[in-house]
């Protein structure tokens, strides 16, 4: 019995040796032959060429309105009229809120009345003194009597005026703080006031720029819409502050630009991109296209290349790149690649050096330096 058990393990173990032998040799042969080289990795491809990319800076920006103030009460007083709609335009001089002044008008009547008599008695002093019965002295109060009453009549017609509340200067209304019959204070606010064109924004730059900072250098300005992509402004830089804020160490500049449709209002955070001068020649390229990585970025370059057997085929080789700004879809490449190299835009995470690829480049990766989302 125990021989039988020793004769059937020995065959089976030739057998297994047997197949194992002729398995190893199908699978060099199978080597030797390339059958087993892994198919060729489907990428999209773009051509590098070299751009030169202005030399800007970026900020966020406030939008300050060049003249806004909150129309308030000089006198105290309760409101008679109300001249006005919220969030409409006015022109300067527009009678917004007009108080009581019931009161200055019935002293008003009576420092008139002083004031023509006073004048009555100024005409015969005159006559008198002229006949030698009236004093120099007696006419000379006379004069003065008439020049009070008639500085009198100015103060209570001028503090009419002041009751009557104008626009100051032409611009749009904010919404109304006050109510007909309401009782105002001095100071009290009765409604906002914005010269919206021209508008200002202000933002600032570090310290290091002030000297690259000029007078008139193009600003573009960017405001995020919700119902779709930022809108545009082109403004200029109209001044740049006399001094460094010791907390932050920036600089403080303000641009200038129109704003005909009122999209902009103070307030508002913006987008601000200075043009600073030509700057130098880039590659840009998608960024979908870089493969980043600790020890450094990269990029993989399509050529031609020879297998094993010296067979030709298109594959990648990874070239270390030193990357700049990036603007939109894309990013400056500023050394490693040269104009003209075919670069992978995408499937460089399943690329290695030397890697067969197939180019397809029926869709692409977005390239735009200035994209516009859909659903943003």
């Amino acid at each position: 019995m125990k021989r039988r058990m020793t004769l059937m393990l020995s065959l089976v173990a030739a057998f297994v040796a047997a197949v194992a032998t002729l398995k190893v040799g199908q699978l060099r042969a199978a080597g030797a032959q390339g059958a087993f080289k892994p198919p060729p990795e489907a990428v999209t491809t773009a051509v590098a060429r070299e751009e030169r990319w202005p030399d800007t800076l970026t900020a966020i920006g406030t939008v300050v309105a060049v003249q806004g103030v909150s129309v308030s009460a000089d006198l105290p007083g309760v409101v008679d009229r109300i001249g006005f709609e919220s969030g409409r335009r006015v022109e300067k001089g527009t009678v917004l809120v007009e108080l009581d002044t019931r009161q200055e008008r019935a002293q008003l009547a009576a420092a008139e009345a002083q004031l023509e008599l006073a004048r009555l008695n100024l005409e015969r002093a005159g006559g008198l003194r002229d006949g030698g019965v009236l004093a120099q002295a007696d006419y000379d109060r006379a004069v003065a009597e008439q020049r009070e009453g008639a500085a009198r009549v100015g103060e209570i017609r001028a503090t009419i005026e002041r009751k009557t509340i104008r626009a100051p200067f032409a611009g749009i209304l904010g919404i109304r703080k006050v109510n007909l019959g309401q009782y105002l204070a001095a100071g009290d606010v009765i409604v906002p006031l914005q010269s919206l064109d021209p508008i200002y924004v202000g933002f600032s730059f570090p310290q290091q720029e002030v000297g690259r900072l000029r007078k008139g250098a193009a600003v573009t300005v960017r405001a995020q819409d919700a119902s779709g992509p930022a809108t545009r402004f082109e403004a200029r830089i109209t001044a740049v502050d006399s001094v460094v804020d010791e907390a932050t160490r920036n600089v403080g500049v303000q641009a200038t630009l129109a704003n005909p449709d009122g999209l902009l209002r103070p307030g508002m955070f913006v987008e601000v991109e200075a043009v600073l001068g030509e700057g130098e020649p880039v590659i840009a390229l998608p960024g979908s296209a870089i493969s980043y990585a600790p020890y450094g970025d990269s990029v993989f370059v399509v050529g031609q290349m020879k297998g094993p057997g010296g067979t030709p085929y298109r594959g990648v080789q990874q070239q270390f790149v030193k990357l700049g700004p990036s603007r939109g879809d894309q990013v400056a490449v500023l050394s490693g690649l040269k104009p003209g190299q075919e670069v992978v835009t995408s499937g460089v995470f399943k690329l290695r050096p030397g890697a067969a690829v197939e180019v397809d480049n029926r869709v692409r990766p977005g390239n735009d330096p200035a994209p516009k989302p859909q659903d943003s």
